[in-house]
């Protein structure tokens, strides 16, 4: 399921990392998600292809996602 906005990105993913990462984060998710189609992993290989993409620009500092210098 691709999303429209960051708004239906899941609470998990809105409640952690700022507005720059959600960007990130939903327009990979929504390209492999398109990719993938007919695989029966589609959701979950889109899922972490996102989380890759976003790691590659941001890292985890304590409780919070910053920007990667």
């Amino acid at each position: 399921m691709p999303y429209a906005t960051n708004a239906d990105l899941p609470v998990s993913v809105r409640r952690h990392l700022p507005e720059h990462a959600q960007d990130i984060f939903r327009a990979t998710f929504n390209h492999a998600f398109a990719a993938r189609a007919g695989d029966p992993r589609q959701e979950e290989a889109a899922h972490r292809i996102a989380w890759a993409a976003v790691k590659r620009s941001y890292v985890k500092a304590g409780d919070r996602w910053v920007e990667r210098l």
